[in-house]
C-alpha cells in the first residue's frame, strides 16, 4: 500500500511539472509571435497561442491576422486558440474618452491591461499555470507598460511571465521569420487610433 501511494506521488509530481512547462502565450499578430514560440519551446515549455485582439477594428482585419497566426502555430508545431472579436466592448471599456491619447499612452496601457486580462482569464479556465504575451517584441511597445499590465491581469490566477522578447534582436528575428514564413506584417497596431 505505501509503495502504490509512493508511486501515485511520483506521478503526480510528475503531471504537475509538465503542467508547470505549460505557457499560453498572448499573441498579437503572428509575426511577433514568430519570434517568441522559438524561445519558449528552447525553455522547455509547452506552447499554446491564444489570438485575443478585440482592439482590431475591423472584422477582415481581424480574421487575416488570426489566420496567419494560425497558421504560424500550425508551422511550429504548438497549439492554437481564438477569442472572438468584440470591439464594442473594447471600445466602451477602453478607448472612450481616450481617443485623442497618444500612442504608448494612456489608452494602450488600458488595451494591455483588457486583452492579457481576457488571457488571463482564457489560461485559468483551461488550467494554465502561466501566461504571456507577444506585445513586447514591438519597439512600439513599452515592456514595463505590458508587464505591469501582466502582473495585473495575473492576480489571483496563472502567473505572467515577464519576458522581453525585444532582446536578443527578437524584433530583428520576427521580421526576418516573417518574411521567410510569408506572414502578413500589418501596417498599424490594430485599433482605429493607431492609424493616425
Amino acid at each position: 500500500m505505501v509503495k502504490e501511494s509512493g508511486i501515485s506521488i511520483e506521478m503526480s509530481r510528475e503531471a504537475n511539472k509538465e503542467r508547470e512547462k505549460m505557457t499560453l502565450l498572448h499573441v498579437c499578430c503572428g509575426p511577433c509571435a514568430s519570434a517568441c514560440v522559438p524561445r519558449l519551446k528552447d525553455e522547455g515549455r509547452r506552447v499554446t497561442m491564444l489570438f485575443a485582439n478585440s482592439n482590431i477594428d475591423t472584422a477582415e482585419e481581424f480574421e487575416h491576422r488570426r489566420a496567419e497566426a494560425e497558421r504560424l502555430a500550425a508551422h511550429d508545431g504548438v497549439a492554437f486558440a481564438s477569442l472572438p472579436c468584440d470591439h464594442a466592448d473594447w471600445l466602451e471599456k477602453v478607448a472612450r474618452v481616450y481617443e485623442d491619447a497618444p500612442e504608448k499612452g494612456a489608452r494602450c496601457e488600458r488595451c494591455f491591461r483588457y486583452n492579457l486580462g481576457k488571457a488571463a482569464e482564457w489560461a485559468a479556465a483551461h488550467g494554465f499555470d502561466s501566461f504571456t504575451t507577444s506585445l513586447t517584441v514591438s519597439p512600439h511597445k513599452p515592456s514595463a507598460m505590458v508587464f505591469a499590465a501582466g502582473r495585473e491581469a495575473a492576480a489571483g490566477g496563472p502567473s505572467f511571465l515577464e519576458c522581453d522578447f525585444k532582446k536578443r534582436e527578437g524584433f530583428k528575428l520576427s521580421v526576418s521569420r516573417a518574411k521567410e514564413l510569408g506572414l502578413y506584417r500589418q501596417p498599424y497596431c490594430g485599433c482605429e487610433f493607431s492609424r493616425r
